[in-house]
């Protein structure tokens, strides 16, 4: 799938904010994103964070357990984090492709308090077949986690917030789908290589001013 690279320009971000009583305040910055819209994106603590909490850039993911685009940038995402000791990696969970990936995305964001996640979400990324309740309960057991625990953390509030504030983040940006990747100003949406990965984030840092 080609990639499709925007800018998210001032105007996409006021229906943004307008959509989002929380920023609806916002003040004007010549900054194309209002700050209180990269807060949402960047900064909301039911995100679940990957690499450098303190890092210097932040890239945002929003993806599918069900996409397979999202599947294969998994090993590429760790790479470069591992490469990017400054990087900070938000993950949105945006199930788009039915009830079984929003039934596998409120299971992943369950097993975040139980310190669990990043087992859970790598399984569920590199299982074979579609993520729906059998599966994703399959991938559960595998990881070692209690499948009554797991369905009564599921239903917690900040997972349904996590999920609603992902669509109304995605519908008023217009994003196009999974996988989307946000850093500085710019929006990509499709599969990348490590290399455009790179270069979305060394263009995020030079956006923000920050020294690379």
């Amino acid at each position: 799938m080609p990639t499709r690279r925007t800018l998210l320009a001032a105007t996409a971000a006021a229906t943004a904010l307008a959509a989002l009583p929380a920023l609806a305040q916002a003040p004007a910055r010549t900054n194309p994103m209002p700050e209180e819209l990269r807060r949402a994106l960047e900064r909301d603590p039911t995100a679940p964070v990957l690499g450098n909490p303190d890092g210097d850039i932040t890239l945002t993911e929003f993806f599918d357990y069900n996409c397979p685009h999202c599947r294969t940038m998994l090993p590429l995402i760790q790479q470069l984090v591992s490469s990017d000791p400054n990087l900070r990696v938000v993950y949105r969970e945006w199930p788009v492709f039915g009830a079984g990936s929003d039934f596998a995305a409120r299971a992943s964001l369950a097993t975040l308090p139980m310190g669990r996640y990043w087992q859970m979400h790598a399984g569920l990324l590199t299982m074979r077949g579609r993520a729906e309740e059998a599966t994703v309960m399959r991938v559960a057991r595998e990881v070692g986690l209690d499948e009554a625990a797991l369905r009564q953390g599921m239903l917690a509030e900040p997972i349904e917030r996590h999920i609603n504030t992902s669509h109304m983040l995605a519908d008023h940006m217009g994003l196009a789908g999974t996988p989307s990747f946000i850093c500085g100003d710019e929006a990509v949406f499709g599969a990348m290589t490590l290399d455009e990965l790179r270069d979305l984030v060394a263009r995020g840092r030079r956006t923000m001013g920050v020294a690379s």
